[in-house]
């Protein structure tokens, strides 16, 4: 009878290390979510950047007014007769 329950004990020990410690484990799902949730944050960083490209893109596909605003932003383009301020804050150099 107590060969019969060291024999439980020893095989409850290496069921119990293998959940803990083993491959596929707690500290492997642990490791796991948490790069699953690192991952989550990067998808929804990237959705939210491919949702304003997305939006950018159908302004330009759709008038003049989406490619005029991008020519006075990024080039600084102006019209004719047009006077054109530049407002900077004191740190700003140019």
């Amino acid at each position: 009878m107590r060969l019969f329950q060291l024999a439980l004990l020893c095989l409850f020990a290496s069921l119990q290390y293998q959940l803990w410690f083993g491959h596929h484990g707690v500290k492997d799902y642990k490791k796991l979510q948490s790069a699953v949730i690192q991952h989550t944050k990067v998808n929804a960083r990237l959705e939210k950047r491919n949702k304003l490209l997305k939006a950018d893109v159908e302004d330009l596909k759709l008038g003049l007014e989406g490619i005029e605003e991008r020519a006075r932003n990024e080039l600084g383009m102006i019209k004719q007769g047009e006077t054109f301020f530049r407002v900077t804050h004191k740190n700003d150099r140019y």
